[in-house]
């Protein structure tokens, strides 16, 4: 199960409502965790409230995986959620700048408001269509990109096209990477695939707990996926999400 099906997994309050011309806007209290929903069924964002920076799913934590490789001065981020990418990045990341698009204003305003997003110059976040704003993006200018692009109950089109893929690429630094979250693994000799690996020399994958598929695509390609405990351990004392154990899911998408 993708994000945009996964049920609401916590008993808890409403304690917020919101409404835009994209719908309902929902934040939902349990004992520990705080939920954003779209809909009262479906999770879109899950923090536990004392430390909001550490994603709570498998496939969340998963996305982070590339900077395991490559440590970047700029990280841009598509869909904003309650901003759970966005907060770890600011964390793990100290020197480095990170860009979100969000297309909901008041989805931002709440992500600062009840998921404790920090509001500081190293993280900005701009009302856009996330596709027009890759579209726009100079050539070159961003080292990673993550993209986490859902509604209510599915994932956009947008992260399946041709030409979004190749936006991607044109917008990365020639050593960069980009991090996908698709609801299910693509067919590995359609269309997507195929421009994938015309813009991405190496690509790997990560199956989630809930089925959730991350697809990594790298500029550059690598001998080995395998990282020495050294750098492992330090990621994990900046950001605690288990890396070492992440790593060991992770594997090259072969054809």
């Amino acid at each position: 199960m993708h994000k945009a099906l996964e049920y609401l997994s916590i008993a808890g309050d409403i304690v917020h409502v919101d409404q835009d011309k994209y719908g309902n806007i929902l934040v939902i209290d349990g004992r520990k965790h705080r939920v954003l929903s779209f809909d009262s069924i479906f999770e879109q964002s899950k923090i536990i409230r004392s430390t909001p920076h550490l994603p709570v799913h498998e496939y969340n934590r998963a996305m982070l995986l590339p900077i395991a490789f490559r440590e970047p001065s700029h990280v841009t981020v598509l869909g904003l959620g309650g901003g759970v990418l966005a907060h770890g990045l600011y964390k793990l990341l100290p020197e480095s700048n990170i860009q979100v698009f969000e297309l909901r204003a008041k989805v931002a305003d709440i992500a600062r408001e009840w998921f404790y997003l920090p509001d500081n110059d190293r993280l900005k976040v701009e009302i856009q269509d996330a596709r027009l704003a890759v579209d726009n993006m100079p050539e070159g200018s961003t080292d990673i990109i993550l993209t986490d692009l859902y509604s209510a109950d599915k994932m956009s089109p947008a992260q399946a096209q041709r030409q979004f893929i190749k936006a991607c690429s044109r917008a990365l630094t020639s050593t960069g990477w980009l991090a996908l979250n698709y609801h299910r693994m693509p067919e590995p000799d359609g269309n997507l695939v195929r421009e994938l690996r015309r813009q991405f020399p190496l690509l790997l994958m990560f199956r989630s707990k809930t089925n959730n598929w991350v697809i990594y695509g790298s500029k550059h390609g690598l001998n080995s996926v395998t990282l020495p405990a050294s750098r492992l351990a330090e990621l994990e004392a900046r950001l605690p999400i288990g890396w070492a154990k992440l790593m060991k899911k992770l594997e090259r998408l072969e054809l």
